[in-house]
């Protein structure tokens, strides 16, 4: 068997994060990886030095046929948001980790990390973090140079997150080591060293919306209030659509975008993509977004049109059509992934006729649920109910031998 590469953390004080071993391994190395801040740290080796940079994919193929002995520099631990990872499943590896950036941050702050939810935006969008942090007690985030601490504070603020603080700390571990408290208008307004890392403390409560917001609680468009999925059949439609935690959802028709919102609280570690027609729906919904902390993608189109720049769903909700219903339901149907659900919301006989007929020639099953409730409203010292439009909620997923039926007929 080739011999194994070392993959070796390391710190920002260089070679004095190192034990005695581990430098002696460094210099009796005949190729060197690493970072050219990493590799600076050793100006008298003597081998090849390989910067490493690009994808790490290159790198494995690279490595694959090495027959030196060979050395990988990471910063930290490099299986936390490391190279680790990915070269442990590619290439033979043995992994010697350093203290964390995290490790380093919190053992500053003097707290406990094993109840921290830990999140990077180093080198990724920080769309949908909104909705995977909000109400957490403690948040670990790793930066940088574009998503640091003055663009996280503006991004929390934005969601009127409040009642977190951050301990920023920076260069952890070297001379230059530089940390303390802020409050997030205090961060959004300050300037830091791009080696850095965030932890949000929550000190007061959040707020807590759970399933099932209130109709009146959106941003509707005036005067055509009513305009929005009614909170009973959104969480029959939600239910139906069978979400888990990273669910894709698409929401074909959001409006003022309730459902979408509704769905990526359950699916915050999910991806939740909206398309809206109505220009002036949509800035409903981006209000609502903000209001209810949640940040996802919504587009303004005539759906099928859009649908093509998002990932295949495992969820389709779709509450109105435009008319295009015949080819939204061919996309739809076509582009589900496997196990997944579309549910259809139709207020007409004609459009739940089309919808089935639609499903039967993709080769769908469907089931139905009519929906008729009423709700409780006082007149004088007395109580009558009001009825709501009917609404049948249309249920489909590929048909597939052995499967369990997905749903509850009318």
């Amino acid at each position: 068997m080739t011999q194994a590469i070392k993959v070796i953390g390391i710190g920002d004080d260089g070679q004095q994060s190192l034990l005695p071993l581990y430098r002696t391994w460094i210099m009796e190395s005949e190729l060197l990886v690493g970072g050219e801040r990493h590799l600076s740290f050793f100006p008298e080796y003597t081998g090849e030095k390989l910067v490493l940079k690009g994808g790490l994919m290159a790198l494995a193929d690279r490595l694959r046929e090495e027959k030196r002995k060979t050395v990988i520099l990471a910063s930290g631990d490099p299986l936390f948001y490391g190279v680790g990872s990915l070269l442990a499943k590619k290439l033979h590896v043995e992994i010697y980790p350093h203290l964390s950036s995290i490790q380093l941050a919190f053992a500053r702050m003097g707290e406990s990390w094993q109840d921290a939810y830990f999140a990077s935006v180093h080198g990724r969008s920080m769309k949908g973090l909104a909705q995977r942090i909000d109400g957490r007690d403690k948040v670990a985030l790793l930066t940088d140079r574009q998503n640091n601490p003055a663009a996280i504070a503006r991004y929390l603020l934005s969601f009127g997150m409040t009642e977190y603080d951050a301990f920023v700390g920076e260069n952890l571990g070297s001379q230059e080591e530089r940390s303390g408290w802020y409050t997030l208008e205090e961060m959004a307004e300050g300037t830091f060293s791009d080696l850095n890392v965030v932890i949000l403390r929550r000190r007061r409560e959040s707020p807590v919306w759970p399933l099932g917001i209130a109709d009146e609680a959106f941003a509707q468009r005036k005067p055509d209030k009513g305009l929005i999925t009614k909170k009973e059949v959104r969480i029959l439609s939600l239910a139906q659509m069978q979400l888990h935690v990273k669910s894709v959802v698409w929401d074909i028709g959001t409006c003022t975008g309730s459902v979408a919102i509704e769905a990526a609280r359950i699916a915050r570690e999910g991806e939740v993509y909206a398309v809206e027609k109505n220009a002036d729906d949509l800035e409903n919904c981006r209000q609502n977004m903000a209001r209810f902390r949640t940040d996802f993608t919504v587009v303004h189109a005539r759906a099928p049109e859009g649908l093509e720049q998002f990932p295949d769903p495992d969820a389709v909700f779709i509450g109105g059509s435009g008319g295009e219903l015949r080819e939204l339901l061919r996309v739809c149907c076509s582009r589900l992934r496997p196990n997944g659900r579309i549910v259809v919301n139709a207020a007409t006989i004609e459009t739940l006729y089309a919808a089935l007929q639609a499903f039967a020639e993709e080769h769908f099953e469907t089931a139905v649920t009519l929906t008729q409730l009423s709700r409780s409203k006082p007149i004088l010292n007395m109580t009558r109910f009001e009825g709501l439009n009917p609404v049948y909620i249309i249920t489909a997923w590929a048909k597939q031998e052995g499967r369990q039926r997905g749903g509850d007929s009318a």
